[in-house]
Order: structure tokens, then C-alpha cells, then sequence
């Protein structure tokens, strides 16, 4: 298939300014896809001014009627070629084809679901004391970056791209290097479906300098970034000398808690996959298990048997439910992690080695034994590792749940009505799923406590976040 492989900039392809190039690989062959343009600092310059002559020149201006037909059409160009993008991501970075095509699915309802919305974001009308006519507006800010990560490249494009567009801003889109060609993709389909030339830009390339001259650049009135913790501590950096608005969805190490009057059939079938999809590469992957003590051991036997039947495999087929990781140096770090537990005090009850075959495969590692104090239990592996502890008591337990410096998901599994808000109450993340592991809801806000960012993705706290809130008053 045909890779697009140029800068999108202005309403049009183009190379990079210092004609540099960056290559693409397939991670489920280990084959070169493509050499993608890598935009230098000067295209972050072209970029930006380009976004800022679109906002100025009418975007902001555009009536909201024009502005929602605008994103319907973006939503049905994206419909129109659903399969070329899926097949994108799955080669890209070895997506099973069916999660792309959901993933492609649901970048296509965020651009329907906030064209809905411009009609419905409005301000307040306030009494105040001293009389007169006080009101808020909700305003654009103006140039946004968008800058997404390589585990879901299309949706959380999209989760950052249509919000902003619809409150009225323009975005210059930065995929990370490993996944550069849906984002190219959408900029290139934004176009045709009749989005102005420079309101959506599109800067593929590695980050260090070309990141940060993004990020620094005074035009830039907010960053929306999803990546790492290390990374977005370093733009908030960045950001804090001119005070730009951030927000930022980071790490995670999400627990997953099972009480022992829970359906444990249920949790247990399911729980797997709440860890193990997307090859565990996920913030949201509930990779502490807590399990009450007088069931951990029926728990452990279902949720091995469960993953023991999890099809590792090439990502185009239909029936494949875990891929490879994006690359070589990725499951090199996820086997560091596991080099840590091989000692007479861990167990791994199944998986943590490679497949025969050729790809970044390694199948889905259980983890027995640790300690809150083990690296593994601590740090975000990033990769297909889950680690299983029995617990006694509810404080200790949540205790323990607390202590890490991430807040972002987590799944609560029991049937007493009383406990499962008690201990949703205290459960420090942002995102809280109650004998489900769904985290992710485009209409409802999305995004994490303590180091795992702040402000939000998703529902209509999203396009809050994408304006200045201005409030006026009109004396009588």
C-alpha cells in the first residue's frame, strides 16, 4: 500500500526543510514500511505561523453551524477510509487489525460526537450583587499543540484534534516517531472534507529539539501531550516560563482489586486483557492485582488458564488478540523487568518469553511472589507483565494501592454496593471502572491524579479545556 511520508503543512504535502528523513518499521516483521519526512525547527516555524494565519483569517470566526459541518465531513471522509487507516496502524506499530478498526471507529465518533458539541458549548448568565448583566464566554486560545503517543496514535490524535478544532482553535498535530502515518493520514483527509489549509498541521520527526521549539514557541498558547511521565514533566518545564496552559496524560500503574464476594469468573476471564491488551502497552493497564486472600488462589487458576489462551500471533488476522511490541528496544526493556523476579521468592506462572516466530512478540507473563518494594510491582513496565498479591485487609490494601505516585485507572470488582463506593472514595485515580475494565468513554472526562498529568481528554471537559474562559459585565 502507499505510505504518505511528507509533512502536511498549509493545505499541502511537503518535505522537511533539511530534506531529513526517519525510517518506519513493521514491528510484526521486523521489514522497513517507509522513510518519513522529520521536520527540523524551521518547520516548526512554518508550521505555527501557518496555524496562526488560519486562526486569525477566519477559523475562530467561523459560524458554529459552518464549523459543525465541517467536522461531520471529517467524520465521514475518516468512515470513507476506515480499512486503509487500520491497515496503517496495524503495520505501523503491529496493532491487531481488529483493535485498529475499533480504534479507527472511535476517532470517527470524537469528530461526530464534538461536532455535536459546538452547538451546545455556551457560557453563563450571573446575578451579581451590585446589579447590571455579568456573563462568560468560553473564547479560543489560538495555536495548539497536540502532541500524541505511539501506543494508540489515531484515537488520541483525534481525542486531542477535534475538541480543539471545534472550540475554535487550530492544532499543529506531532505524532510520535515510531507512528507518524495516520496522523499524516488525517491531515490529509481533514483537507479533503473542506478544513481550511493550516488548521490542522502535521509535523512528523523525532522530538528532542523539533519538540521543544514547538513547545517554546510563543505562538503556542496550550500543549496537550500524552506520553511518559519523564517527557511531560519536561514540558511543563518548558510551558511554565510563559505560563502556557498544559495538559498532560502520563504514566500509570492502575490496580485492579478483586474482593472475594466479587463474581470471580467474571474478573478473572476478563481481567487479563485489562493488562494484556495492546501488548500491556498502555497507561491505563491494570498491572497490580490485588485479590482478597480467601479467593487469590481460585483467582490466580482462572486468570492463568485465561491468559494461557490469549492468541499471540501475527496482528492482520482477525483472531489475533495481542501483537508485538513497537520495537526491538521495547521488549528489551519489558525483559529487563522480568530479570528482576527471577529469584526463589518470585514465581512467573506463565509466559515472559518470546514466541518462534519473527517480530517483537513476548507472550503474557503472570507474576507471583512480589513485594510492594520489587521494581516491577512499582515502575510502569510498559509491556505484557502482571503481578498478583493476596491481601487481608481493606486499609492496608488501599494503602498500599495508594502509594504509588500514579493516579490514572483501575478496576474495583465486588457485589456489596456499600464497599464499592467506599472504596471508589478512596481509590486516588481519575479514572475508576466498578466490575468492568472499560476506562475510556468519549462522553465522560478522562485523565489521571498525582504524576499521571492533569487537566482532561474526552467528553466535554475536553473542549473546556481548549478555551479562556472570559467573564463580562454590563452595567445597568
Amino acid at each position: 500500500m502507499k505510505f504518505p511520508t511528507k509533512l502536511f503543512l498549509n493545505g499541502d504535502r511537503c518535505d522537511a526543510s533539511d530534506r531529513k528523513a526517519i525510517p518506519v518499521t513493521n514491528p510484526a516483521t521486523e521489514e522497513r514500511l517507509c522513510e518519513v519526512a522529520s521536520a527540523s525547527v524551521n518547520d516548526v516555524e512554518t508550521a505555527v505561523a501557518g496555524a496562526q494565519r488560519a486562526f486569525e483569517g477566519g477559523w475562530r470566526d467561523l459560524p458554529p453551524g459552518k464549523r459543525t459541518e465541517v467536522m461531520f465531513q471529517i467524520a465521514r471522509v475518516l468512515r470513507e477510509q476506515a480499512e486503509e487507516l487500520s491497515q496503517l496502524e496495524c503495520q505501523m506499530i503491529g496493532k491487531p487489525i481488529s483493535d485498529a478498526r475499533d480504534e479507527i471507529a472511535m476517532g470517527a465518533r470524537t469528530f461526530e460526537y464534538y461536532a455535536g458539541g459546538i452547538s451546545r458549548f455556551y457560557g453563563q448568565t450571573i446575578p451579581v450583587a451590585r446589579g447590571g448583566f455579568d456573563f462568560t464566554l468560553r473564547q479560543p486560545m489560538g495555536v495548539v499543540a497536540a502532541i500524541v503517543p505511539w501506543n494508540f496514535p489515531f484515537p488520541i490524535a483525534c481525542w486531542k484534534v477535534a475538541p480543539a478544532l471545534a472550540a475554535g482553535n487550530c492544532v499543529v498535530l506531532k505524532p510520535a516517531r515510531q507512528s507518524p502515518l495516520t496522523a499524516l493520514r488525517l491531515g490529509e483527509l481533514a483537507a479533503t472534507a473542506g478544513l481550511p489549509p493550516g488548521v490542522l498541521q502535521v509535523l512528523s520527526g523525532s522530538g528532542g529539539e523539533m519538540g521543544d521549539a514547538l513547545v517554546k514557541h510563543p505562538l503556542v498558547r496550550k500543549i496537550s501531550f500524552t506520553g511518559s511521565t519523564s517527557v511531560g514533566s519536561h514540558i511543563m518545564e518548558l510551558a511554565a516560563r510563559d505560563i502556557k496552559r498544559i495538559s498532560l496524560e502520563l504514566g500509570g500503574k492502575s490496580p485492579n482489586i478483586v474482593f472475594a464476594d466479587a463474581d470471580l469468573e467474571k474478573a478473572a476471564a476478563s481481567s487479563p486483557m485489562s493488562v494484556f491488551a495492546n501488548t500491556g502497552q498502555d497507561c491505563c493497564a491494570r498491572s497490580r492485582v490485588f485479590v482478597e486472600r480467601s479467593v487469590y488462589e481460585r483467582f490466580v487458576e482462572l486468570f492463568v488458564q485465561a491468559t494461557r489462551e490469549i492468541v499471540v500471533d501475527d496482528p492482520t488476522r482477525a483472531e489475533t488478540q495481542v501483537g508485538p511490541l513497537v520495537s526491538q528496544p521495547q521488549r528489551v526493556s519489558v525483559e529487563e523487568f522480568l530479570e528482576t523476579v527471577k529469584t526463589p521468592r518470585h514465581k512467573v506462572v506463565c509466559g515472559g518469553d518470546r514466541p518462534a516466530r519473527k517480530g517483537f512478540y513476548l507472550n503474557p507473563a503472570v507474576v507471583l511472589g512480589c513485594e510492594t518494594s520489587d521494581r516491577i510491582w512499582q515502575e510502569e513496565v510498559f509491556g505484557p507483565a502482571v503481578c498478583i498479591r493476596p491481601f487481608d485487609d481493606e486499609n492496608a490494601m488501599l494503602a498500599e494501592v495508594n502509594a504509588s505516585p500514579y493516579g490514572l485507572s483501575g478496576s474495583l470488582w465486588t457485589n456489596d454496593l456499600k464497599r464499592a463506593l467506599r472504596v471508589a472514595r478512596r481509590v486516588e485515580s481519575g479514572v475508576l471502572s466498578v466490575n468492568s475494565h472499560s476506562s475510556v468513554h468519549l462522553e465522560a472526562p478522562f485523565g489521571g491524579f498525582k504524576q499521571s498529568g492533569l487537566g482532561r481528554d474526552l467528553g466535554m471537559a475536553a473542549m473546556e479545556g481548549y478555551t479562556e474562559l472570559k467573564n463580562v459585565y454590563v452595567a445597568e
